[in-house]
């Protein structure tokens, strides 16, 4: 509590007793003498607290800063309230169930999966600064191993907490850690052993209470043991106070032992017939708590898991099955039924009894024995021996402890298993121990179990108050602060009450000795024996209870039963019995072997066996006779054992608490958890640190974090120590609250508080001046540029108002002309007509008499001219009627028969004319229609097309004036249709222009059809062909995912395969075949006249013949010339064979020159025969190379003529034209003359060349873009290239400048002089040749010979071949491959050693030497493999060796003769290529090492660059004095990483990644693959900031935010400069820009939620949600995100489909794909510098 004063406003702690403390605000000024504190509660009602004697000022509330901490020593305040709050933060508002309290872990039980358990996760903690992650239960397993492995000290993790809490959990968590991380040292499997032991131990210790569905009955402490390397040797299990009570009672809604269950469920099985088993509610041991199953667990299940543990421990069969017969045989024996006697003191069993007989048959007893033994007891005196009678309660109490030590004997035979199957032979180095123990338990019956489980927890206690003592002695001493003693609550008198003499136990074990003792004797020694002691007390209303006072609470403990349970009594009699047992393995009678006659047991299971002592002289065994050593003087000295082996360990210690009694996910019951956190001795913790100093900073982080409140003069000074003691003797005046140490700042409690209220204040006011300052600009900026407005606007205004005026008045003016002009001319008008209508009026009526007396004049003039003429004209017309009657006659006679005809014809004409037509009309209509439809179609896919990539701007506007001039031609047509339909009527004569011009727009229409149908066409093959190949690419990037894997694979067992043949030496015998040149060279050597060498000349001719012919077969230039030169050498050589023979008749030759004469002769036979047969070969190749040009040919011919048709009588066929085109009358009819078809076919021809020509015409285009494109492409890789060697020189200082400069014309110096060099050889070498040219010889042939050896000289030029022997082949392999330096060849041709062994290859292709080229290339290979794994860590000779494989890969592939390799290569280039042989096996070969090397250099460069990325990425400080420190906890401050500065900067990684980029670009490694690492490294460096990002609470901020995207920008920014954006790595950086811009956004509202969920796409819905749990406000004015926005955020992401997972795999590797990349190197321009001792190589 607070002293002194306490002002308004400040947050303080009040008791309340539902939620044990409330949170209030002081609302009154508070002074010393005040009777009460005015308060404000949180749901706005006042209140008074009154503060007197009793009540002492409330605890004062934290900073909402520190709210939710990882560590709770973080706080300031110190105390209960603060803890619980905290604890409620954390796990109802961020999920977290786990919190530090120093150097406990507090793991919260959620009741609920959590996804944080998952092998990510662990690699995540893996190496790990414990204060650096979130709490994890990883976390402490991790600081366990790690001072394990760094101290060599055995280490020990402290499980504890009630029934329900989560320990059993939390132990199999930690073993699973160390399971993983350590692995096993042999082949044995030990830590998959090490955890199958779990299911086991949980089905035969665990059972269902009313506080948990698996508690854990028994106390274990495993020991995992490592070896010097820290890996898994074994490990070993002690158990402690089985609860052997539970075999025989249940209390309701409980169950008994696990197995019991799962044995009943599975009793269907046939291997379980035998058992006598039916369902758990038959038997009396399994039904008492009225509920044998359990919500959502399957016991059938279970049990086979529980059987697999058994096999995979190495249980066999047989005892597995003795196992579940004696677990079935205690189920019988509690149904065993007891029948009462007549004078009831005696009792009896029936032998039919079918549940006895059940159980004497499965354990192999008899069963008359057993009837017996159960009803009677043995009295022993001195004298004789009895048997009596027992009653129905002592049968039954028999009973039931012959069941608890059947069970618990089973148990410790397990337990004894279990440690044997895991233990082995491999020395134990060291060892950490996991303690799964139970908590401190209180219920309303406590009895004896509660008892020793109180005591073990007491006893725990102080051993964790001695530990946190001696750590922080340690740390004051280490900080030279001085060391006071703290006054705690010590609980040693409370131990001493039960173990010293006298003391509890002592009592209990002496009343078990009395004959006659009893409960109530024993209660009545403790009160007489304790009644003064402060921890024991006496209950008021009962003399058969005591009370201890144990640290957390007071414990009523039963004295009913405690001496029965001590003793632990089974009768001798029914032991012996069981020792008798006749089952097959005799496994029931060795549990009981090793018993002492009539002993009492218990379940002190340590996994060793009990010695058995006897008497040495025989004496009268007394019945009922209990061990000397009780159980709880057992259990005393195994927890005494327990104890000395924790303090000589480094304990580690998790404390697990219960959220509630009703077992819901994330309910959190504050009184419940209150009374754990007592219990469990956080709150002790808590004390303790509070006494001292809790708040402890670094010199560093305080000024860091408080610089605001120093001044500038003392900021100004360069010691951070002594700026940090003044601003504290300026800020705090009382020297006692801080100490100053060597590295750190200690403060009391309340202190750190204190400065964050004084730093909050200043930024406060100094957020209030910029606000201040930022608002008055604001507002005058406003005002200026409203004002401005104002003058704008009155301007305008006012010149508008003066314009509007001015309008007005030129109206008003304009109006008043208008007015008197139209007046006056509206006068004038009506003036003017009225005599012009009078003059009008006379006129025509003058006219009108004067025409009507014209008119009748010339009327009576005609009539009488009308009648002089008709008269005559009367006798003419008669006369000429009678006349043409006659003519009429003849004609009509004439042509009755044809006009007849006609008419018909007419007819018929009619109607197929009216037919046609109508048919014309209906197509052309439908026709109509189905064009509006393609014209609405092909509008909608020219707006895609547009939209598209292969749009081109021309050609859719192009295509968009062609579509508007067809729409025209249309309407046209309709408007024509129109007109003809309306002539067809009044004209039928017109009937053959209208068939004519329907015809032509027909003929129109199909060329429109023919033209968008093969439009469309093309579109959707397009469309088909770029889907399919999206489908291929796919299916390609799994294959080679899978097929990269199989490479995996084969790497391993590769290297495996090494190791076992470097242990094998074989000495092989190469025998060396002596070639055909060799044997001719001897023949020139051995030649002794001239004759015999113009012979041996002429059969070298031959041989190279032969080769040339061997090489060259499908040349067809050579063919005729070789076939010629063979008849002459034919006929030379049968002359010089009868020259020879002569010669050899008349001169007496030597034996020698005969042999080799005659092994000429047969060498020379051979090459003959040979010669045919390639002949032959090469006809036949001819032959099927010309007839699959031919077919080729055809079926392109055919395939075109196929499209051509289908495209132009498509259009015909769906129109029904047909009939038109198919015979001549029709289209005669149409036309007479046949015009029309004739116009149709020339315009289906025309159409057909105009679309061959666009068709040209586009091939034409599309090479000349391409051909510009690669010229854009060199183009672009030479500014490249020049512009990353200006800007490495620019980077450079200018002395660095100067060398640089000084390097490369020192490089282009030396390549110059290597020419030079070899030009000088050469002309040498011609030199040398005109020299002995020109010397004089005495003889012609001698001349002549000369001659022909400088021809011979002129031929060797170098053809790019390098000949190397088979003895020189390892000298090759070592020079080149093995021994050779990356800096040996730096200033030469890249990939050199890939072009030297390339043209040794090619040499053995060109000699046909099939066994020397698979030698290269197997002995290449092999060098490079070992190279390899002797430098497994250098990133430079992986790069190296990647870049050389590759290049020769690609040179088997560019040189194959495939071609579609060759497509690149120059005329020179193609000499070069491979003549005999087909290497694509050994490509693949070469690509499997390619990705074997590939995977080994990633894995190299993340070893790198993986250690720089935390620091550098998420905690580097780039943007300086953005981060706020926050105050640190015991983990930050107490690390288990050893000293040492490890951070990086972003620079660092940044200067790697140039290292990495520069080696791998000097080597010549291809462009791809460079792209395709840092694609790989980028998603290593996204994954492994993300992850630690997701598990770290302290980096989750908006101002690592902040940090976070300058990172990433400036890491995109060096890929930029790179060029490395087509790459992809920018894009695997997308989840942690997402990430950072999550910790940037607003957290508030419904459409804050909606921003973020349409921007972190590339996060997971689990990713999201954890971010905004770990939210974390550095500065008191940030916000926390709220519950409701986190669901709000939940339920707008639930349709997503992400995967469960929660962290990213770091260790996925993408496909590498290594694309063909030919080089325009020519293998005869290659220059081998003399440095790498390769003169054996001969140039060819």
């Amino acid at each position: 509590s607070a002293g002194g004063e306490l002002c308004n406003f400040i947050k303080v702690w009040i008791p309340d007793p539902d939620e044990v403390w409330r949170s209030a605000e002081i609302i009154k000024d508070y002074k010393e003498g005040d009777k009460s504190l005015h308060l404000k509660l949180e749901d706005e009602t006042l209140y008074e607290y009154p503060v007197d004697q009793g009540n002492k000022l409330p605890f004062l509330r934290n900073p909402d800063i520190l709210v939710g901490e990882n560590d709770l020593t973080a706080l300031s305040y110190l105390h209960e309230p603060a803890v619980l709050h905290s604890l409620k933060v954390r796990f109802l508002e961020s999920n977290h169930i786990y919190t530090y309290c120093g150097i406990v872990l507090v793991a919260i039980n959620p009741y609920e999966q959590m996804p944080i358990y998952d092998q990510d996760v662990i690699y995540a903690y893996r190496d790990q600064n414990t204060g650096d992650m979130d709490p994890h239960i990883f976390a402490v397993a991790e600081e366990a191993y790690k001072q394990m492995a760094r101290d060599e000290k055995n280490q020990s993790i402290i499980v504890s907490g009630e029934s329900g809490a989560g320990k059993t959990v939390s132990a199999k968590h930690a073993m699973h850690f160390f399971a993983t991380v350590g692995g096993s040292a042999s082949e044995t499997n030990i830590e998959a052993k090490v955890l199958a032991s779990n299911p086991i131990m949980e089905a035969i210790g665990n059972a269902k209470t009313t506080r948990n569905d698996n508690s854990s009955r028994f106390g274990k402490y495993i020991q995992i043991g490592f070896d010097k390397r820290s890996r898994i040797t074994g490990a070993n299990m002690r158990t402690y106070l089985l609860e052997k009570s539970r075999v025989v009672f249940q209390a309701e809604a409980e169950r008994n032992y696990h197995i019991f269950y799962q044995l009943c469920a599975s009793a269907s099985l046939p291997d379980f017939k035998d058992l006598g088993l039916t369902c758990a509610e038959d038997f009396f041991y399994t039904s008492q708590g009225d509920n044998t199953s359990i919500d959502g667990v399957d016991d059938a299940d279970d049990f086979e898991k529980t059987r697999h543990a058994f096999t995979l421990l190495g249980v066999k069969e047989s005892h597995q099955t003795t196992i579940f017969r004696i677990i079935a045989a205690i189920l019988h024996l509690g149904n065993v039924e007891i029948q009462v006697e007549e004078d009831g003191d005696a009792c009896s069993i029936s032998s039919e009894d079918e549940h006895l007989n059940k159980f004497c048959s499965l354990l192999g007893v008899e069963c008359s024995q057993m009837q017996h033994w159960l009803c009677h007891y043995k009295l022993v005196t001195m004298a004789e021996t009895y048997v009596k009678s027992m009653s129905v309660q002592q049968v039954v109490n028999a009973r039931n402890a012959l069941a608890k030590h059947i069970y618990a004997q089973l148990f410790s035979w397990i337990v004894q298993h279990v440690n044997k199957a895991m233990h082995t032979t491999v020395k134990q180095h060291s060892f950490i121990g996991v303690l799964d123990i139970y908590g401190f338990e209180t219920f309303e019956v406590n009895s004896f179990e509660q008892f020793c489980i109180n005591y073990a927890n007491e006893k725990l206690q102080q051993q964790f108050n001695l530990h946190v003592f001696k750590l922080e002695q340690e740390e004051y001493m280490k900080e030279g602060i001085p060391w006071t003693l703290i006054d705690f609550c010590d609980n040693q008198p409370c131990i001493d009450l039960i173990e010293m003499k006298l003391g509890i136990l002592d009592l209990l074990d002496e009343e078990c000795k009395v004959p006659k003792g009893t409960d109530q004797n024993w209660a009545q020694k403790l009160y007489d024996q304790h009644a003064s002691s402060q921890h024991f007390q006496k209950p008021r209303m009962s003399n058969a209870s005591f009370i201890i006072l144990h640290f957390t609470d007071k414990v009523e403990y039963q004295s009913e039963g405690f001496l029965e349970k001590n003793r632990d009594t089974v009768y001798e009699e029914q032991i012996n019995i069981l020792k008798t047992s006749k089952v097959k393995y005799q496994m029931v009678a060795d549990l009981f072997q090793d018993e002492k006659d009539a002993a009492p047991t218990t379940s002190m299971g340590k996994g060793t066996s009990k010695i058995s002592v006897r008497s040495a002289r025989p004496v009268v065994k007394a019945a009922n006779k209990e061990h000397k050593k009780m159980v709880g003087h057992q259990f005393r000295n195994s927890l005494h054992l327990l104890m000395e082996t924790l303090n000589a360990t480094t304990p580690h210690y998790v404390r697990c608490i219960k959220p509630n009694d009703e077992k819901l996910p994330f309910k959190f019951d504050p009184v419940r958890v209150v009374q754990q956190l007592r219990a469990c001795g956080v709150l002790e913790t808590i004390h303790i640190s509070a006494a001292g100093f809790p708040s402890r900073w670094s010199y560093h982080d305080f000024f860091n974090r408080y610089c605001v409140l120093m001044k500038k003069r003392d900021l100004s000074k360069n010691d951070k120590k002594q700026i940090c003691q003044t601003l504290l003797e300026d800020l705090i005046t009382d020297p006692d609250k801080f100490q100053f140490g060597r590295t750190k700042i200690f403060f009391r409690a309340g202190q750190v508080a204190y400065l964050e209220k004084l730093r909050a204040v200043k930024f406060r006011a100094a957020t209030i001046t910029i606000q201040k300052t930022v608002r008055g600009w604001l507002q005058r900026v406003k005002y200026k540029r409203l004002r401005q407005a104002a003058i704008v606007i009155q301007c305008y205004t006012r010149g508008h108002l003066a314009r509007r005026l001015a309008e007005h008045l030129r109206r008003m003016r304009a109006a008043f002309i208008f007015q008197k002009q139209y007046r006056m001319l509206q006068i004038l008008r009506a003036f003017q007509r009225v005599p012009t209508a009078t003059i009008t009026m006379q006129a025509f009526a003058r006219g009108m008499f004067v025409r009507r007396i014209y008119h009748k004049i010339l009327a009576e003039h005609e009539a009488t001219i009308l009648q002089k003429y008709t008269r005559g004209w009367l006798f003419l017309q008669c006369y000429y009627r009678h006349m043409k009657a006659r003519q009429e006659l003849k004609a009509l006679k004439i042509e009755a028969c044809s006009a007849q005809h006609l008419k018909k014809l007419n007819i018929g004409m009619e109607n197929k004319v009216n037919k046609e037509y109508k048919l014309l009309n209906e197509q052309l209509s439908t026709l109509m229609s189905s064009y509006s439809s393609e014209v609405e179609k092909l509008k909608k896919e020219l707006a895609q097309y547009q939209q598209s990539q292969w749009g081109d701007s021309s050609q859719l506007v192009s295509l968009q004036e062609e579509v508007g001039h067809l729409q025209l031609k249309l309407e046209k047509a309709n408007s024509e249709r129109k007109v003809m339909e309306d002539s067809y009527i009044k004209e039928q004569d017109l009937l053959r222009r209208v068939c004519l011009f329907v015809t032509s727009h027909l003929i129109l229409a199909m060329l429109i059809t023919i033209f968008f149908s093969f439009s469309y066409f093309k579109d959707e093959y397009a469309r088909n062909t770029v889907e399919e190949n999206i489908q291929m690419r796919k299916e390609l990037e799994e294959e080679r995912s899978r097929y990269q894997n199989l490479v995996k694979e084969y790497s391993a067992l590769e290297q495996r395969y090494d190791r076992l043949w470097d242990e094998i030496i074989i000495i092989q015998v190469i025998k060396l075949e002596l070639p055909l040149f060799c044997c001719v060279l001897d023949l020139v050597r051995m030649a002794g006249t001239p004759e015999h060498l113009t012979e041996v000349m002429l059969l070298c001719n031959l041989c190279l013949i032969f080769l040339r012919l061997n090489f060259c077969a499908e040349a067809k230039p050579y063919r005729q010339e070789l076939e010629s030169e063979n008849r002459k050498l034919k006929n030379e050589l049968d002359e010089l064979r009868k020259a020879i023979a002569d010669q050899a008749i008349q001169n007496d030759s030597s034996s020698d020159i005969e042999d080799n004469y005659n092994l000429l002769l047969n060498q020379l036979k051979s090459a003959n025969e040979e010669l045919e047969v390639r002949k032959e070969e090469v006809l036949i190749l001819r032959a099927q190379i010309m007839k699959t040009a031919q077919q080729k040919e055809m079926a392109t011919n055919l395939v075109t003529e196929r499209v051509m048709d289908f495209v132009f009588l498509f259009p015909l066929c769906c129109w029904e034209f047909t009939d038109c085109l198919s015979d001549a009358e029709d289209w005669g009819y149409l036309n007479e003359d046949g015009e029309l078809g004739l116009a149709y076919q020339g315009l289906k021809q025309v159409a057909r060349l105009l679309e061959m020509q666009l068709q040209d015409q586009r091939r034409e285009h599309e090479q000349e873009v391409e051909a510009l494109k690669n010229q854009v492409d060199v183009m672009k890789e030479e500014q490249e290239k020049q512009q990353q060697a200006f800007l490495q020189t620019l980077e450079r200082l200018p002395e660095a400048q100067v060398e640089f400069g000084l390097q490369q014309e020192i490089t282009r110096l030396t390549n110059e002089n290597l020419s030079l060099i070899a030009r000088y050889h050469l002309l040498c070498s011609f030199l040398f040749a005109a020299t002995q040219a020109i010397v004089p010889m005495r003889g012609r042939r001698w001349r002549e010979h000369n001659v022909q050896v400088a021809v011979q000289r002129k031929e060797k030029d170098f053809q790019g071949m390098l000949e190397c022997y088979n003895e020189d082949e390892p000298l090759l392999i070592q020079n080149l491959v093995t021994d050779l330096k990356p800096e040996a060849v730096s200033a030469t041709v890249p990939c050199l050693p890939a072009y030297i062994l390339y043209m040794c290859i090619r040499h053995a292709d060109y000699i046909s030497d099939e066994q020397k080229v698979h030698s290269l290339l197997t002995s290449t290979m092999n060098g490079i493999k070992k190279v390899l794994k002797k430098n497994n860590n250098d990133f430079q000779m992986t790069s190296f060796w990647l870049a050389n494989t590759c290049r020769l890969l690609h040179c088997l592939k560019q040189y194959s003769g495939d071609a579609g390799f060759m497509t690149q290569n120059t005329p020179k280039q193609n000499e070069h290529c491979l003549k005999n042989f087909d290497l694509s096996e050994y490509c693949q070969v070469l690509s499997h090492l390619s990705v074997q090397i590939y995977q080994q250099l990633i894995k190299i460069s993340e070893g790198i660059l993986q250690p720089m990325i935390v620091s550098a990425v998420l905690e580097n400080e780039s943007i300086q004095g953005l981060s706020g420190i926050k105050p640190m906890g015991y983990r930050n401050r107490s690390s288990s990483m050893p000293d040492g500065d490890s951070s990086y900067s972003l620079d660092e990684i940044i200067h790697q990644l140039n290292t990495f980029h520069s080696i791998m670009c000097d080597q010549g490694l291809d462009p791809e693959v460079v792209q395709q690492v840092f694609k790989q490294l980028f998603y290593m460096i996204n994954a492994v900031a993300l992850n630690n990002l997701l598990l770290r609470k302290d980096v989750c901020s908006w101002s690592t935010g902040m940090q976070l995207r300058f990172n990433i920008s400036q890491l995109e920014e060096w890929l930029h400069g790179k060029n490395l954006q087509q790459s992809g790595a920018a894009q695997t950086l997308d989840p942690l820009i997402q990430a950072a811009q999550l910790l940037q956004l607003k957290k508030k509202t419904s459409e804050d939620a909606e921003a973020i969920c349409s921007l972190c796409t590339s996060l997971t819905t689990q990713q999201i949600v954890k971010i905004l749990n770990l939210y974390t406000p550095v500065n008191e004015f940030e916000e926390r995100v709220t519950v409701a926005f986190i669901r709000d955020i939940q339920k707008h992401l639930q349709e997503r489909n992400d995967p469960p997972q929660l962290l990213l795999d770091f260790k996925h590797i993408f496909p590498v794909l290594f694309p063909f990349n030919p080089s325009s190197i020519t293998m005869d321009s290659i220059h081998i510098p003399a440095s790498l001792n390769l003169e054996f190589l001969k140039k060819v």
